[in-house]
C-alpha cells in the first residue's frame, strides 16, 4: 500500500501536529472554553489555538457549542470520532514515557504495575505478537 494512502497518513493529515494532539487531550474530560484550553496547554499561542480548533472542527473531531453571541464565545467538546482518539493518545503517551526524559510510564492505580500496550483480536481472544505484525491488514 502506498504511504500516502495508508491509515497512518490519513490520521497524520487530521491530527498530525503537536498542538492538535494536546488540544484533543485537553478535551478528553469534557467541554472546555477557549481560555481554559489556553491555560491547559502550556505555551500555545492564541492564534495557533484558534487555528487548531477550526481545523479539528473541520475534520469532525470537535464541535464548538456557542454559549454567547456578543461577544462570540464557545465551549469546545470532542465528537465521537474525537473521543475515539483517546486510545491512540494513550499509545503515544506510553511510547513517550518509554523514550522520553523525565516522564513516567502509565501504571495501574491498584497495583502500580506499568501498563503494556498490545494489539488484541477480539474474535480470537488473543494478543497479536509483534512478530505477526507483517500479517496485519486494515479492514
Amino acid at each position: 500500500m502506498p504511504a500516502e494512502n495508508s491509515p497512518l497518513a490519513a490520521a497524520v493529515q487530521k491530527v498530525g501536529d503537536r498542538w492538535s494532539l494536546l488540544v484533543i487531550e485537553a478535551l478528553l474530560g469534557g467541554g472546555v472554553r477557549f481560555n481554559q484550553l489556553q491555560e491547559a496547554i502550556a505555551g500555545i499561542a492564541t492564534n495557533v489555538l484558534s487555528q487548531r480548533l477550526k481545523h479539528l472542527e473541520h475534520e469532525g473531531l470537535i464541535v464548538a457549542q456557542r454559549y454567547s453571541q456578543k461577544p462570540p464565545r464557545s465551549v469546545y467538546a470532542l465528537t465521537e470520532a474525537g473521543q475515539e482518539l483517546a486510545d491512540a493518545l494513550r499509545l503515544l503517551a506510553a511510547w513517550g514515557a518509554e523514550h522520553g526524559d523525565d516522564t513516567e510510564s502509565p501504571a495501574h492505580t491498584l497495583c502500580g504495575t506499568t501498563l503494556q500496550t498490545r494489539w488484541y483480536c477480539e474474535t480470537c481472544d488473543t494478543t497479536v505478537a509483534d512478530t505477526e505484525a507483517d500479517e496485519l491488514r486494515y479492514a
